[in-house]
């Protein structure tokens, strides 16, 4: 989503964006899609010739390489900035653009720089199995979907490009939304210099407020036991307080059997958006984000702000840097359902002015902070930045 709203935010400052990305059916129509590779996507039912073809790719493509030099022919980019390479992609195409003299900016979404299965965290818990090189530890534990064929590609492809130095010597800098994936990253061993701080942005014309303060607390999100949806439904029923979840994922119908098991008031909407999601995000008494993953700077909770609602957030990873204790809203033990609980039941007390008063501090700070110009003006800075360097 961030990639789509920059490129369109990008030509209407008036510059002119190529994408480039792997195939797939529900890729936006471009002239540019002849140039993209084939799709890459674990957990798809390829013939066994398919999948010792993409497993290749995953470590190292040849082919969006290849895709890419053909693009390049025909369109001189005077920066590439990069989102979400890794297995679609693979970072074969990085060498490529530094080779060609291309300055090359990469927003960092998660922690791959240091983990191969991203989260830095195991069972829910911390992990560090892998720092300082030890990237084998992603196929001892398979990280991957539990699968030990997965994890091993996954390995091959974290050390043969920690062994090429890929990113350290083809990308120029990383972008980075929240400063505990920049401190994480430094900590395990990357230069800060690397790094710039660019925090996420949400579409304030979009999202805006609406009238009075709902009675429901809003989850938007994966139906996924990382995004803690379970502990947010057990709190509910604890509480009696009513939720609203929107969203779907592979724990949905295991959710939906927990709510009706512990008869908690909980209504899932499935999948929205435009509108409609606009809709629910309004009518809340505080959005919900119980996550048990280490969040990079979740923009649900910039949506949250820009509906003039207050967030009620899991105390890990990114997410604390985007709560104001008691003014935008409220931060709890992350995975207990008890420290959730005592907070949704003392946000059903509060008035409905204090309530709104801290939905007004939440949409002040996305204007002054987390707007478009802002983050476009950030990014133009950086690519003027690099480019004058380049020259």
């Amino acid at each position: 989503m961030l990639f789509l709203e920059q490129n369109r935010m990008l030509e209407e400052a008036g510059w002119q964006v190529v994408p480039f990305a792997m195939n797939h059916v529900d890729n936006l129509p471009t002239p540019w899609a002849k140039y993209f590779p084939d799709e890459i996507e674990f957990g798809q039912n390829y013939s066994a010739a398919g999948k010792l073809v993409r497993a290749s790719r995953v470590i190292y493509s040849l082919q969006a390489r290849q895709k890419l030099d053909e693009l390049l022919g025909v369109f001189s980019p005077r920066i590439a900035h990069i989102h979400n390479i890794y297995h679609h992609l693979s970072p074969s195409i990085l060498s490529l653009l530094r080779d060609r003299g291309v300055p090359v900016v990469m927003t960092v979404h998660d922690l791959k720089l240091g983990c191969p299965a991203y989260t830095m965290m195991r069972g829910n818990k911390p992990c560090e199995s892998c720092r300082g090189g030890r990237v084998h530890n992603v196929l001892v534990n398979r990280c991957i979907k539990g699968s030990a064929a997965l994890s091993t590609v996954v390995m091959l492809e974290a050390a043969l490009h920690r062994f090429l130095r890929t990113y350290e010597s083809a990308v120029t800098r990383f972008v980075v939304p929240s400063r505990f994936i920049l401190e994480t990253l430094v900590r395990w061993g990357w230069r800060r210099e690397s790094f710039v701080h660019v925090p996420n942005f949400v579409d304030v014309e979009r999202f805006r407020p609406g009238n009075g303060v709902g009675r429901r607390f809003v989850y938007c999100g994966r139906l996924d036991a990382l995004k803690g949806v379970e502990t947010l439904v057990r709190a509910a029923a604890l509480t009696k307080q009513p939720v609203t979840i929107v969203g779907r994922g592979p724990d949905e119908a295991r959710l939906h059997k927990l709510a009706a098991e512990l008869n908690a008031d909980v209504s899932f909407l499935g999948h929205l958006n435009g509108a409609e999601l606009v809709d629910v995000l309004q009518s809340a008494r505080a959005i919900v984000l119980p996550s048990e993953v280490n969040e990079n700077a979740p923009l649900s909770l910039l949506e949250a702000y820009a509906t003039a609602r207050p967030v009620i957030g899991s105390n890990i990873a990114g997410i604390p840097e985007l709560i104001r204790e008691d003014e935008t809203g409220a931060l709890f033990e992350t995975g207990n359902v008890h420290a959730l609980a005592e907070t949704l039941e003392r946000f059903a007390r509060l008035p409905d002015t204090r309530l709104a008063d801290m939905g007004k501090a939440g949409r002040h700070w996305v204007e002054q902070d987390f707007n478009p110009t802002t983050y476009r003006d950030r990014i133009v800075a950086l690519y003027a930045l690099l480019e004058h360097a380049a020259a």
